[in-house]
């Protein structure tokens, strides 16, 4: 098991290159299953969430290859079976997202109740509504389904709630299917490879179905959860920090609300620059109301990253509320930073009232609970006095790529270590 151990205080400069967005990762590798032809993905990020999905492909018969460090070819011209391996998707929450595309290739899948961060309860129902709409047989039974269908046919689907990951899956059992699929309600923050879907950018999708898919090259954009993560490094480490490659202009929802935080930057051309100098003061709403930061689907703000814009308040003077009304456990580290000397208070699972700035202390031991999470202790890691250590951090390599290799060329004082490597005291190695 591995650490990091961070001696806060320091502050960050200088320039890193965004890497590939994970989520959009996570859905384009399962969409090349769709042809029998090559297709090269570029920008692809190295991190432990791709690499367990490239390893569940592979175990189905997927040629995959690392061409480059971040460019993948992936040639689905033989898939061998059509049972996704229990172990693997028991780390995955994306592993579900491979029901589509192995139903509109294969016509059957079997699938394990898939894992992922612990962050509340989020169901599969949109899944398997939209799939038995298109014709799927789903059954389920020991903490798995299976799910066949002997033919896919066009559909007009309307989601109850707007699900990101069901809509991704009921495209790509769709772009195979006989007839027109019509998606209502469908979340709109989607990346296609080589389908007939019109409506894209809205919440109503058309796609016709086509006998075959055909290979190509695609490329990942930057990922706007690091991004905004590392805006909240700069920012609470009072550094300046230029981000290449940032597609900044998928960032203005993002603006919007750190600006509520008293957080600025500069767009110079796809690149955003982070100064040294900020407000840091939460701008009150209209009548000098406390102002609330909501999570809610693409194009508003995202949910994953909550954490990072709740850290970064407990560093920025005045009072916000944050409220996450998608996933009842996405506020349960709190009690981390509180005892690392934030201001904040637990009003329920989905809100929590954040009061700064605080004046952070290292903690000797503090465990990442999830992904984005363990991002926010870091950051808070950062900006505290003295030493902090983190354990469980492969969460944050599960959607970060060369995070503490980042911070390091920024100026971070931070080592990764196998837990018991070391002596208590490593401030001399720091």
């Amino acid at each position: 098991m591995q650490q990091f151990v961070i001696e806060g205080g320091h502050r960050l400069s200088g320039t890193i290159k965004a890497s590939g967005n994970k989520n959009a990762a996570l859905k384009m590798l399962p969409a090349c299953m769709l042809t029998d032809e090559p297709v090269i993905l570029r920008n692809m990020p190295d991190i432990g969430d791709v690499r367990t999905l490239i390893e569940i492909m592979r175990k189905l018969g997927v040629d995959i290859t690392w061409q480059d460090s971040s460019t993948l070819r992936v040639h689905a011209q033989n898939i061998t079976s059509t049972a996704i391996d229990a172990q693997l998707a028991g780390k995955l929450r994306a592993s579900f997202v491979m029901a589509g595309p192995m139903l509109g290739r294969m016509g059957s899948v079997y699938l394990p109740v898939p894992g992922g961060d612990a962050i509340g309860e989020r169901r599969l129902d949109m899944h398997i509504h939209a799939l038995r709409k298109l014709g799927a047989n789903v059954t389920y039974e020991g903490a798995a389904f299976t799910i066949q269908a002997d033919k896919l046919c066009g559909a007009d689907i309307l989601f109850i709630e707007a699900s990101v990951m069901a809509t991704e899956n009921a495209i790509m059992a769709a772009v195979l299917a006989k007839g027109t699929t019509i998606l209502r309600n469908a979340a709109s923050e989607l990346v296609s490879l080589g389908a007939q879907i019109d409506g894209i950018g809205s919440n109503r999708l058309t796609i016709t179905g086509v006998d075959r898919l055909h290979g190509g090259e695609a490329r990942i954009g930057a990922d706007f959860m690091e991004v905004g993560s590392y805006i909240g490094a700069a920012v609470m480490t009072g550094g300046d920090v230029l981000i290449q490659e940032a597609d900044p202009q998928h960032l203005d929802i993002i603006a919007l609300v750190y600006e509520r935080l008293g957080v600025r930057w500069e767009v110079r051309g796809q690149d955003i620059f982070v100064p040294s100098s900020q407000p840091m003061t939460i701008v009150p709403d209209l009548g000098n109301r406390i102002p609330v930061i909501r999570a809610q689907p693409w194009p508003a703000f995202p949910a994953d990253l909550m954490s990072i814009a709740l850290v970064i308040a407990t560093q920025s003077a005045g009072t916000a509320l944050f409220h996450d009304w998608m996933y009842e456990s996405r506020f349960f580290f709190t009690d981390k930073l509180v005892r690392m000397g934030a201001r904040i208070t637990l009003c329920d699972p989905h809100r929590v009232l954040v009061q700064g700035p605080a004046a952070l202390r290292g903690m000797a031991n503090i465990t990442s609970p999830d992904i984005r999470a363990g991002m926010a202790l870091l950051l808070a890691a950062l900006a505290a006095k003295g030493e902090t250590r983190i354990a469980n951090i492969h969460q944050i390599d599960k959607g970060y790529e060369r995070v503490e290799e980042k911070l390091v060329s920024l100026g971070a004082n931070m080592v990764r270590i196998n837990v018991g490597e070391l002596p208590e005291e490593i401030g001399a190695l720091l």
